[in-house]
């Protein structure tokens, strides 16, 4: 568990506040491997997670920098976007996977990939 809420404490590093629009269609939620998801949005995973319940990768494309991850199970996956979006965040959400970045990158993805867009905490509300 602690190799997954260090993988979630990195999309910190990955999101922030974004601009843009949205996608006016949405195509149907894509599917697959991690690989396959990637070749999807063009972009080369540099693997950061290979593990039985998760697997996860740091991802770059004309869009931007994001995380894309799946997971072996329905649950795990939500257990993970649960914790995640303590630390804030943009996510596009599909069945067993999710893809983690920028307002705009998430956006875009979600142009070529489906799924449904989730927010993370906004901290910036916060006064300390």
């Amino acid at each position: 568990m602690t190799g997954l809420l260090l993988g979630a404490a990195a999309v910190v590093t990955l999101a922030g506040c974004g601009s843009g629009g949205h996608a006016d269609t949405v195509p149907p939620t894509a599917t697959g491997s991690l690989e396959r998801l990637a070749a999807e949005v063009k972009c080369k995973p540099n693997l950061q997670t290979d593990a039985d319940e998760i697997r996860q990768a740091i991802c770059r494309n004309g869009d931007g920098r994001f995380i894309l991850a799946t997971f072996a199970t329905d649950r795990g996956q939500r257990e993970w976007i649960n914790d995640a979006k303590d630390y804030g965040g943009h996510y596009l959400v599909g069945r067993k996977w999710v893809a983690v970045g920028d307002d705009g990158v998430v956006k875009a993805l979600r142009g070529t990939l489906g799924g449904d867009l989730e927010e993370g905490v906004d901290h910036h509300a916060h006064t300390g």
